[in-house]
């Protein structure tokens, strides 16, 4: 039979043909796809033609096309809906993959071709994105080690090899030890607890086949459980749980690999000459030096940490008042922040939910695409990779712009937190081709029947990863090298937290914030409570986020720590991290650094991206319309649709005509006095 991954996709959109695919499919499509794509790469490189741009740099863009095809369904699957059977062959694949990329950089006569190109550059008559991509491939060659020789160019094919493998198996500890705990409740440990939660802590127990309600290490249900819940002892259980991922010893324990990794890393930066893996991460960058990162992040930090420590007096105060003595404990910050968000906002979650169904807070998020750029959404009835996903076709003008997935709810077999990814990028090299976007998110799961109810957090969440899906579905540009989020990591969360920004416009909330029963909108009252608590707690929020971020660089800007546990408890002293707040993520569950290289030494990149964010939204307001045509064609122009076409700091320049100051983000978040 026709393995249906490497046949062509005939189907609406050419979506790969989810119905059809086994698991048993996937092994035998990337030896094919492989298999084509080192005979691509070789007659590139053993071409008896002189290099040019087409017969080389075009050329290699198109190489790997199977591959790419076959990957991106497989692992938006593995990450989203993984299987026994799909962890085993990403296991097996960590090598496999890591070696192939090794042959193609470390490929000789290849680089020879790229390298005789770049020193010809200037007379080949390059239009603007060939001469950025011929830029981008030599710069990527590089650093992947392109120029070392011997032992050296042996050794740096080991490194990613074994690398490659650790952060593979990071991230399956972590889903294990995210699938395997869970916490049941008895009827009196529901107390307190709103009735969203109990209905949700059903619905997790019944998709564990259990009866009653069961508390789980998804965050759509255990912050809530600790916001809401009065048993302190089993919030402290299920906060301990919560912070113990991939910490438990055993097979799952991920301490020892991320000693290993933040080794391998040293070493790999070492062989290309860079004095640190941050100095190696960094210099491609907008941020360029660990000194810059380090500088924003204390900027942030001194007057976020004031803040916590205020709030942490206030909410010590409410425990002594109860009779509970003693200090303030981690798993007692959200509860109490709770009592004091309704107290002094007269914001209360429970009354707040019904106001923010799902279906609701994505209707939102398309009301406002088509509003800034003219996208319409299409419920399109296909065959996808799970039942809860779902799926729209976008327009502009009659034109076909993209396909875009929603998969929303946390189940055992998804990784924790909430992404975009691509099935397809958009490119025009051979073809327009159109993408085929994904938003994965982990909300709680309704019982059968009743609608899903988000937090406050759980709609900007949906948000934020509909901007960076905005990036993807508005690219328009001719290599795939440069579609999309293809730019620097500090970069690419500007679109992303900036579509934040339209979930609290009012005139958004007034027309879409309606409760799930009665269709009413938000109580004018509500509304007015609502933003004027957007800065609740930010202290906090801020504190165990950019805690995260240093810790992130410490563990890259020097020599690799021994261990990883005693360096991080180390940063932490030295900044005076308040003892009733901890990291955002601790190093053993750190998915963003450890999962992968993406995030690592880049943490703070949400932070460097927010400072853009905040600036870029003054320039709606400015124009005295959130909504102001003229803004929303420059964003869209400089930012959405041109994906990695020019240096990060130019595209952003183009848009608002200079770099921001970190104010406004200090604004932003109520930081300054």
């Amino acid at each position: 039979m026709t393995n249906p991954l490497l046949s062509d996709w005939t189907g609406d959109f050419a979506l790969p043909p989810f119905a059809a695919i086994r698991d048993e499919d996937f092994g035998p499509a990337f030896d094919a796809a492989l298999a084509e794509a080192r005979a691509n790469i070789a007659a590139i490189a053993e071409s008896a033609d002189a290099p040019s741009f087409a017969n080389t740099i075009a050329a290699m863009e198109l190489a790997e096309e199977t591959l790419s095809r076959v990957a991106g369904a497989f692992y938006n699957l593995v990450g989203a809906d993984s299987t026994p059977a799909r962890e085993a062959l990403q296991r097996d694949l960590a090598p496999k993959l890591s070696t192939f990329a090794s042959e193609v950089t470390m490929n000789e006569r290849l680089f020879a071709r790229i390298e005789a190109l770049w020193q010809a550059r200037d007379s080949l008559g390059l239009a603007a994105e060939e001469a950025r991509v011929l830029h981008l491939t030599r710069r990527s060659f590089v650093r992947a080690g392109a120029r070392l020789e011997g032992a050296s160019r042996d050794r740096m094919t080991q490194l990613k090899a074994r690398l490659a493998v650790l952060s593979t198996e990071f991230t399956q500890n972590l889903l294990a030890d995210e699938r395997d705990w869970f916490m049941p409740l008895e009827a009196a440990d529901l107390e307190g607890l709103p009735d969203f939660v109990v209905a949700n802590a059903r619905a997790a127990a019944e998709e564990r086949g259990r009866e009653g309600h069961v508390v789980t290490l998804s965050r759509s249900l255990i912050v809530p459980f600790l916001q809401f819940s009065s048993r302190r002892a089993l919030r402290e259980k299920a906060y301990e749980a919560w912070t113990a991922r991939g910490a438990n010893g055993g097979a799952t324990d991920n301490r020892a690999i991320a000693a290993e990794i933040l080794k391998l890393r040293e070493e790999r930066a070492k062989l290309l000459g860079y004095d640190s893996f941050a100095a190696y991460k960094l210099e491609t960058e907008m941020a360029k030096t660990p000194d810059r990162v380090r500088d924003l992040l204390m900027r942030v930090w001194d007057p976020a940490r004031a803040k916590a420590m205020e709030d942490a007096e206030v909410l010590t105060g409410m425990m002594h008042d109860e009779g509970i003595n003693g200090a303030l404990e981690p798993w007692d910050w959200r509860y109490y922040a709770e009592k004091r968000r309704a107290r002094d906002h007269a914001l209360d979650e429970a009354a707040l939910k019904p106001y923010l169904s799902l279906d609701a807070m994505i209707a939102a998020a398309f009301d406002c695409a088509s509003r800034l750029f003219g996208l319409s959404f299409r419920p399109l009835d296909v065959a996808l990779y799970h039942p809860d996903a779902r799926a729209w076709e976008v327009t502009r003008d009659g034109r076909h712009m993209a396909v875009f997935i929603g998969d929303y709810f946390a189940r055992p077999s998804k990784r924790s937190g909430a992404w975009c990814s691509a099935f397809r990028q958009q490119r025009k090299l051979g073809g327009e081709v159109r993408p085929v976007v994904v938003n994965v998110c982990n909300f709680a799961k309704p019982a059968q029947g009743e609608p899903a109810l988000l937090s406050w957090d759980d709609a900007r969440t949906l948000f934020h990863e509909f901007g960076h899906a905005l990036h993807q579905m508005l690219s328009d540009v001719t290599y795939e090298m440069i579609s999309g989020t293809s730019v620097a990591r500090d970069f690419v969360e500007l679109p992303s937290q900036l579509y934040e920004h339209w979930l609290e416009v009012p005139e958004v909330i007034e027309t879409h914030a309606r409760h799930v029963r009665t269709g009413e909108p938000m109580p004018k009252d509500m509304l007015s409570r609502l933003l004027a608590a957007r800065n609740f707690d930010q202290g906090f929020a801020t504190v165990e986020y950019v805690a995260s971020a240093l810790v992130d660089l410490a563990f890259h800007e020097g020599a690799a720590p021994e261990d990883p546990m005693a360096a991080q408890a180390k940063v932490l002293d030295r900044i005076g991290m308040p003892s009733a707040i901890r990291m955002r993520h601790a190093t053993p569950q750190f998915a963003h650094v450890f999962a992968g290289d993406g995030y690592s030494a880049g943490y703070y990149s949400y932070m460097w991206s927010e400072v853009m964010d905040a600036d870029a939204f003054e320039a709606f307001e400015e124009a005295g319309d959130p909504f102001d045509p003229a803004t929303a064609e420059r964003l869209e122009k400089w930012v959405l649709s041109a994906g990695g076409s020019q240096e990060a700091e130019t595209l952003y320049i183009g848009f608002r005509g200079r770099m921001p100051g970190v104010e406004a983000l200090l604004r932003g978040r109520g930081l300054l006095d």
